[in-house]
């Protein structure tokens, strides 16, 4: 099993590759501030997200939707998305194909 680095993807936002084969991969971002931003954005993967610890409010397209433990979606490729972090804590995301970007 490899370690994978913790990279900062913005302010208070870190994520880290937990497992990844080339059909899917597994990972944390790690949001350690209220107000902490995962910006909108799309990308060709599916991805779902599991949320660990914390609460968010995303933007799904033109829905926005607040969640918090235990919560998890899915997101079509494609759809522009993004969070707002409203309380600390951790999302965990699974890509179908794996994003070869971070790694």
């Amino acid at each position: 099993m490899a370690d994978f680095p913790v990279v900062p993807t913005g302010e208070n936002v870190t994520r880290q590759v937990l497992s990844d084969h080339p059909e899917m991969m597994v990972v944390a971002f790690r949001f350690t501030e209220a107000g902490a931003v995962g910006a909108l954005h799309d990308h060709p993967h599916v991805q779902s997200t599991y949320v660990e610890t914390g609460r968010f409010r995303f933007t799904l397209g033109d829905v926005e939707k607040e969640v918090g433990p235990g919560d998890s979606f899915v997101i079509p490729t494609q759809l522009t998305h993004g969070c707002v972090c409203l309380e600390p804590g951790t999302l965990i995301d699974c890509f179908t194909p794996r994003r070869d970007d971070f790694l």
